[in-house]
């Protein structure tokens, strides 16, 4: 079973050549290194791809991506997994690692097997064209989180970390978010910084408290709260910020931005 795109020549050209020469831009060429995870935006390539492209330049591929994003679409189960076959785009095909998927299973009731919320959405899969050139033979787990309160993001946090000490093989937890929506400019670093800080100090209960006290539109809080509770309880102990920008610096509108961070987690 193939997943096919659903955003090829929206979020990112809809060719082979066009893509991979979309993509080609946003990658650099430099020292790069082995990532438990990252950060990671997920808007159209041609807003967040500079980001996203400083972040995969950034990291060596593993053997697996675990690609945890928001459902926009509010279809499906709260935390859904896709267990099998594979996902293509132009540039590329994907098989979906079962083996970790169902260690992921096994840890915990919280995750369930699901394709419906994932048919159309678009926060995963923008992940893809940057992973087909730097981790072209990368198998990937995709899982998708509608609602999760802070207990469960631990609990998931804790049976992903689990599952991948077990699979005994290199993985990469990528937490696919875009960060403060439609706001100022000024607004949007003022609100991300403090989230960033968060991400920066392995912080996730002062992230998870964070978006919500100050009401701060991080559409992938959740899979980043789970995110750095995996990359903790793997080992992780320094953060670092890539880059971050905001849709105003491609637009020329800095009265309602989107904004875009890129971190690495080691």
């Amino acid at each position: 079973m193939s997943r096919q795109p659903a955003v090829a020549g929206q979020f990112y050209a809809g060719t082979t050549l066009g893509l991979r020469n979309q993509v080609l831009q946003y990658l650099q060429p430099g020292p790069s290194e082995a990532a438990i995870g990252i950060v990671s935006p997920h808007a159209g390539l041609i807003y967040s791809g500079p980001v996203a492209g400083e972040v995969y330049s950034a990291i060596k591929a593993p053997e697996t991506f675990v690609l945890i994003g928001p459902n926009h679409r509010g279809i499906g189960e709260p935390i859904a997994l896709y267990g099998g076959g594979e996902w293509a785009i132009p540039t590329g095909t994907f098989p979906v690692d079962q083996k970790l998927g169902q260690l992921m299973l096994e840890r915990t009731p919280l995750v369930a097997l699901d394709e419906s919320a994932h048919r159309m959405e678009h926060s995963l899969e923008v992940q893809l064209p940057f992973i087909a050139e730097i981790a072209r033979e990368s198998k990937i787990l995709p899982i998708s989180i509608m609602h999760a309160s802070l207990s469960v993001c631990r609990a998931v946090g804790e049976a992903l970390a689990a599952a991948i000490r077990q699979c005994g093989y290199s993985v990469t937890i990528v937490a696919s978010t875009d960060m403060s929506h439609y706001v100022s400019a000024d607004t949007a670093r003022k609100l991300d910084g403090k989230a960033i800080d968060r991400i920066l100090a392995l912080d996730p209960e002062g992230l998870y408290a964070t978006v919500h006290e100050y009401r701060i539109s991080m559409c992938g809080v959740y899979p980043t709260t789970i995110m750095l509770y995996a990359a903790k309880e793997l080992g992780a102990r320094h953060v670092r910020l890539v880059r971050y920008a905001t849709s105003g610096e491609v637009s020329g509108d800095y009265d309602q931005v989107v904004g875009y961070a890129g971190l690495v987690i080691t």
